[in-house]
């Protein structure tokens, strides 16, 4: 028997495809050091903590929630969270979702039929290349450079990719995988394009607490005008250090949208319990909590670039938001050195695992040469991580300068 043609042609994940070279060196003794998927190593709130353990001791079984998710949490979400942040909500205007990855996969579904178009920014997560695909929607790129830091062009650039099956722009602020940090401005001009050709607005701002500007991070909810545009994507993962958990939300001030959330939502019954659990205990996270957090990650993120360009031929620009940096490697592939790496080359028993982005852009050629570094060790860890890196860098058969 042969699985579909339509499951052998999905993408695979960039960021989790060289796992089993990793899974593989960690079974022969290598100490691997993660620096390609964004699970940070900080600690989840203590009250996350404490809240759980009781749960679990003293909980009789776990039932079904209601399909868009337990009132608790959904009121708390909206007004314990999104009120502090200057986002006003009404109950019915928010859906938890499981994680992030359901909430932009549904609002994708929601915006378009099959054969429909959404503009993204490149690069962009590889995982919204892989639902597109699912749902038979293409992305049309607006492109956005290393050696630019990623500055986001002229609006004249999304006009160029507008056709009559154009329903949506998808962005990520701030950006994954590039750290870029979509200012007033940028965000003000994209709101404007998007209510002018009646389009949908999806904003994945799961990195929201993760800024390095004196600016507060700008939402796409408080777009004036763009009402029943925007389409809001969030998740506790990153913000708490939850990524197991599996809970996230979507958000919309437009009634459409939201109903039909909820038919998904009913379709997968509910999301997970002992997840929703976590998230309400989450919602009384100190600001000192955070606070920490954000110094902590500035602290590693210089660390990191300061280090990736003092390596010859390596280039990796400042990134503002969430805690990813991307470089440009002296190499001919980055899949393939980051593979070589995992495969074939050590240092004192350890070596280093990075996510080759070059599925994280449209434009052919773009992203060969570059990799994603997630800065989610300590400065110490992080450390021998890089120093391994360049020494790999030296040793690399394919290094082009």
């Amino acid at each position: 028997m042969k699985i579909s043609k339509r499951t052998q042609d999905m993408p695979a994940s960039a960021i989790r495809k060289l796992v089993p070279y990793s899974d593989a060196a960690a079974a022969q003794g290598i100490k691997v050091y993660h620096l390609n998927s964004g699970a940070p190593d900080i600690a989840s709130p203590d009250c996350v903590k404490q809240a759980l353990a009781q749960r679990c001791a003293n909980f009789h079984h776990l039932s079904y929630t209601n399909s868009a998710g337990l009132l608790e949490l959904r009121q708390g979400l909206i007004e314990k969270y999104y009120r502090k942040v200057g986002i006003e909500l009404e109950l019915p205007e928010l859906i938890v979702e499981v994680a992030g990855s359901e909430a932009f996969s549904v609002a994708m579904e929601i915006a378009t039929d099959p054969g429909d178009e959404i503009i993204v920014i490149e690069p962009f997560y590889t995982n919204y290349q892989t639902f597109a695909y699912l749902h038979n929607i293409t992305l049309k790129a607006v492109h956005t450079g290393i050696h630019d830091d990623f500055r986001i062009p002229d609006i004249s650039e999304f006009e160029k990719l507008l056709t009559p099956r154009t329903r949506a722009v998808l962005i990520s602020n701030p950006c994954n995988p590039s750290g870029k940090l979509f200012d007033k401005e940028e965000m003000l001009a994209i709101g404007e394009f998007c209510r002018k050709n009646d389009l949908f607005l999806i904003s994945d701002e799961v990195y929201r607490e993760f800024t390095y500007t004196d600016a507060p991070h700008f939402s796409a909810m408080n777009l004036p005008g763009c009402e029943q545009n925007v389409i809001l994507v969030d998740s506790v993962s990153k913000r708490y250090n939850l990524c197991g958990a599996r809970v996230g939300c979507i958000a919309s001030h437009n009634k459409d949208v939201m109903a039909a959330a909820v038919k998904f939502a009913q379709s997968r019954l509910c999301p997970p319990v002992l997840g929703q659990y976590a998230a309400i205990a989450a919602l009384d996270t100190p600001d000192e909590y955070f606070a920490q957090v954000r110094q902590e990650y500035i602290r590693r993120r210089d660390f990191t670039v300061a280090r990736l360009n003092a390596m010859e031929g390596v280039y990796s620009p400042m990134p503002y938001g969430a805690f990813y940096a991307m470089a440009e490697l002296p190499v001919d592939d980055a899949e393939a050195f980051c593979k070589w790496l995992l495969t074939e080359f050590r240092v004192d028993g350890e070596t280093t695992m990075m996510t080759p982005v070059r599925s994280f852009y449209k434009t052919p050629g773009e992203g060969i040469n570059q990799v994603r570094i997630a800065y989610v060790l300590e400065v110490p860890e992080m450390e021998k991580a890089l120093d391994i890196l360049e020494e790999g860098l030296r040793a690399y058969p394919g290094r082009t300068i």
